[in-house]
């Protein structure tokens, strides 16, 4: 009886109110932000990095073509990269271009010869607890711990076939 005179009351209001008064009396949990029961948050977006070909000409474009404020080149040996952040004010690019033979912004570039998005960085408050959580929860990681990232902060990739074909970065904030 009570869900008829519900249904006739809400009848007279459009198809969204409707939906909000049948949704008011769901007994279904709210919705949450976060994993429920997690020692861990996930943060802002860090930064997109993208692999470029030529990093002179690629820190040209978002200097002098598009106006950023750019970052000097920065030569990141254990990782095999030069990196160049652009800032953007809510987030960074980060240009990536490869640094000797071992390089994995090599392979990408021999896949993709005019470059591309090659990963996004999320920050995340504990970096320790996400990834023992990731980990148990069968998200695969490029290492075994995390490594410290081009801000001097730890980092952990995850493997883009867990993460719905994206490389994703998360660094501790």
């Amino acid at each position: 009886m009570a869900s008829a005179v519900l249904k006739v009351a809400a009848a007279g209001f459009s198809r969204c109110s409707r939906a909000a008064i049948l949704r008011g009396h769901s007994t279904t949990a709210p919705l949450r932000r976060g994993v429920p029961g997690s020692l861990w948050k996930l943060g802002k977006l860090n930064h997109i990095a993208i692999a470029v070909p030529d990093m002179e000409k690629a820190t040209a474009l978002y200097r002098d073509v598009l106006g950023a404020t750019v970052s000097e080149k920065v030569p990141l040996p254990e990782h095999g990269v030069y990196t160049v952040f652009v800032e953007l004010g809510n987030t960074k690019l980060e240009l990536l271009h490869p640094l000797g033979e071992k390089s994995p912004i090599s392979g990408f570039l021999q896949k993709n010869k005019s470059g591309g998005m090659h990963h996004i960085c999320i920050e995340v408050d504990d970096i320790t607890a996400a990834v023992a959580d990731l980990k148990s929860k069968n998200i695969r990681t490029l290492s075994a711990e995390p490594q410290i990232g081009a801000h001097g902060k730890p980092v952990m990739f995850l493997h883009p076939k867990d993460c719905d074909g994206v490389l994703v970065e998360l660094e501790e904030a």
